[in-house]
């Protein structure tokens, strides 16, 4: 079996090409992060060939677990080829990474990626000179476009089958760097890979903690003369490899590429969209547009026709009821396929365009480029409450979905903002709560063009809100992460590579819809019908009599409070913790008429709480993963659960004064809290000193 690894910076197109290489359907974000841990497929049309798309590193000194996965694999799993994708944009940057894949002893392709960008620049790279440099093949290709796809990963192929074990040429450094590497070398233990050699000193040279730890002894026979180069050069070593590699990349770019002069389109764009006033602004109206059309305008539009006409009693309701009735099938029967399943999963389906068209503008966004802007012009906001723009990458793949998005917080090497960032990641609105907002803004709001918008500007309060707090409490204090990151260029997104991001997190929706919702819906319809009455169990006239109907008076009084007290709002929201979408599928069941259960005070607490509360039982299982410590997942759901009952609670309590114009002890808690939330916004941070002593 041969394995090649494909190996770049972030966000210089490995998993566009690993797509397109394998024909698989992983997700593509155009910023870095998007992939945190190998990925495998098997190259077309060659069974024997596996293809391995690696997180994105800078460097192989790693400083990141995504970093270390992808160090590991190089090293340690010793892939036959490696496949450098380059960012043909950034040559200087890229080629840091590919001067350390040559001394790693495996054979090297290189990729010369977003050619078709470099071109459009007015740029001419040679990739013959290039290759004469790092004696490594290297092609020109366009992952987005297919262009030299095939070629680059032919010769991978060739590669690997007949020069096995035959190391690329490396580069030289400083005659006595040289002589201290190879002195280094010579005192590893015989049983070291000799392909791995040159490698291991050169880490050493850098005092790379995870090599040096393997190597003891040599550290400790090599240490006098480290220090005496770095004497000499009056640099620390890591620097001094550093400004030697980036000095023979600089002289490699001279004779290899010729720029043309003119100010690239995308440095023209940023100088709008990424400016100090500006940006925030444009962000808000970009967002604020993406959620007003999808949900008012066109989903809204889409959605009232399919709920009304298709799933509605005059449409495949009434015709299912019809047919079944003249089959002569039982009542029950009747009433779980058209009350329960229709009604249920009709209703959650009856958003899908709405999650279609919001999904779209999504991806288009990503591709496109101008969401690793937006990580770039929150990390100056965010920077201001403890965080950092590293956090804004989880909250925007959350968008799609929570579970990638925590993952995502595993970019973050500091522990307690990765942490703060798990826990804040979900109040982002993702897909499934995004038929919620659309139920309640058409059933309540009638389609007001303030109500989606805001539900997803409530979520970037609350991340906002909750780091200031988080921040300020001893297990969460620290320093914000440095945050550095490389802007891609904008390109006019592929319809290919938008179709296919679409239909991927949609038809995930409608899957879940033919599933858990499929059964939820049915177990609602069940224990809303059946229960016990006049001592005997069956099925009952009215639903305040059912099983669930006792469930849920058993916990109103919890949400009361809330202006959302009745058993089915109750049962809802708690069957809303196994997917979100299930509230509307719960809605679908027991309401005929939401409008008569709910004002649209109370809908709009209802919206809050459940936007802001726990999330579904995927994402608390991803947090628990990514905790890896169950007193944490507890605390992060604790968080979430409390933070969005006070929030819901000055919402209701605040409003009802308003309407009424009465004090009420409800009112009165809720300004208790609201003055503790202010207090916890402005009070000094505890003492940082005095933790680093705990610690």
């Amino acid at each position: 079996m041969i394995r090649i690894a494909l190996a770049g910076n972030p966000n210089c197109g490995k998993t566009m090409l690993f797509n397109a290489l394998t024909g698989s359907n992983q997700y593509v974000g155009n910023w870095a992060g998007v992939t945190v841990e190998a990925k495998e497929g098997k190259l077309r049309g060659e069974d024997d060939v596996v293809i391995a798309d690696l997180p994105g590193i800078y460097s192989l000194s790693p400083y990141t677990p995504e970093e270390v996965v992808a160090r590991n694999y190089l090293v340690n799993e010793e892939p036959d080829v490696i496949l450098n994708i380059i960012d043909g944009t950034n040559l200087e940057r890229n080629l840091y990474l590919t001067t350390q894949l040559c001394e790693i002893g495996i054979p090297v392709v290189m990729a010369i990626n977003m050619i078709d960008i470099v071109k459009k620049n007015g740029d001419v790279i040679n990739p013959e000179e290039i290759s004469e440099h790092f004696g490594c093949v290297c092609f020109e290709i366009s992952a987005l476009k297919g262009t030299g796809v095939k070629r680059c990963a032919k010769k991978a192929v060739e590669l690997a089958r007949t020069n096995r074990g035959i190391p690329p040429i490396h580069h030289s450094f400083d005659d006595r760097v040289e002589s201290v590497i190879h002195f280094i070398s010579s005192m590893l233990p015989s049983g070291t890979d000799m392909l791995h050699k040159r490698y291991y000193a050169t880490k050493i040279f850098e005092r790379d903690s995870l090599v040096c730890a393997d190597f003891p002894e040599c550290v400790r026979l090599s240490e006098d003369l480290i220090k005496d180069a770095e004497k000499y050069y009056d640099d620390d070593s890591e620097s001094i490899i550093a400004d030697q590699r980036y000095r023979y990349i600089t002289n490699c770019i001279d004779e290899c590429r010729v720029r043309s002069g003119k100010t690239p389109l995308s440095e023209r764009i940023d100088s709008v969209v990424t400016d100090k006033y500006l940006s925030l602004p444009i962000f808000a109206a970009i967002m604020f547009g993406v959620y007003y059309i999808s949900v008012t305008v066109v989903g809204g539009a889409l959605s009232d026709f399919i709920n009304d006409g298709i799933f509605g009693e005059n449409g495949i309701t009434r015709i299912v009821r019809y047919l079944l009735v003249s089959s002569g099938c039982a009542e029950w029967l009747i009433g779980l396929i058209t009350d329960g399943i229709i009604a249920g999963v009709g209703s959650v389906l009856s958003f899908v365009p709405q999650i279609f068209v919001l999904f779209v503008f999504l991806s288009f966004l990503e591709d496109c480029g101008y969401m690793s802007r937006i990580a770039f012009i929150m990390d100056r906001l965010f920077r201001k409450f403890g965080l950092s723009g590293k956090s804004f990458i989880p909250i925007l793949v959350g968008t799609g979905c929570g579970v990638p998005g925590i993952m995502c917080s595993r970019t973050i090497e500091n522990e307690s903002e990765r942490r703060m960032t798990i826990i804040t990641t979900t109040f982002i609105p993702c897909g499934a709560k995004l038929p919620v907002i659309a139920l309640i803004s058409s059933a309540l709001f009638g389609g007001a063009w303030w109500v989606a918008p805001g539900a997803y500007f409530m979520g970037i309060a609350a991340i906002i809100s909750s780091g200031i707090i988080l921040k300020k409490t001893k297990p969460f204090l620290s320093k914000p992460s440095p945050f550095v990151m490389e802007l891609p260029p904008y390109h006019m997104p592929s319809f290919k590579s938008v179709a296919r991001a679409t239909t991927d997190r949609t038809y995930s929706y409608i899957k879940k819809a033919g599933t858990i919702i499929l059964l939820a819906s049915c177990a609602v319809w069940f224990l809303s019908c059946f229960g016990f009455y006049g001592g005997k169990f069956g099925m009952v006239q009215n639903m305040d009599n059912s099983v669930l109907a006792h469930f849920g008076n058993g916990i109103d009084a919890v949400f009361r409070p809330l202006g959302f007290g009745t058993w089915q709002a109750s049962v809802a929201t708690l069957l809303g913790l196994a997917a979100k979408e299930e509230i509307v599928g719960v809605f679908g069941v027991l309401y005929n008429d939401i409008g008569e259960a709910f004002s649209p005070l109370s809908g709009f607490s209802f919206l809050a709480f459940n936007l802001l509360c726990a999330p579904c039982i995927a994402a608390m299982s991803a947090i628990r993963r990514e905790m890896n410590s169950a007193k944490w997942t507890l605390f992060a759901i604790g968080y979430q659960c409390l933070f969005a009952y006070c929030v819901s609670l000055c919402i209701y309590q605040t409003g009802l004064a308003i309407q009424t114009g009465s004090v009420s002890v409800g009112l009165m808690i809720a300004v208790c809290i609201f003055v503790l939330f202010v207090f916890m916004l402005f009070k000094k941070p505890a003492n940082r000193k005095s933790v680093l002593l705990q610690k």
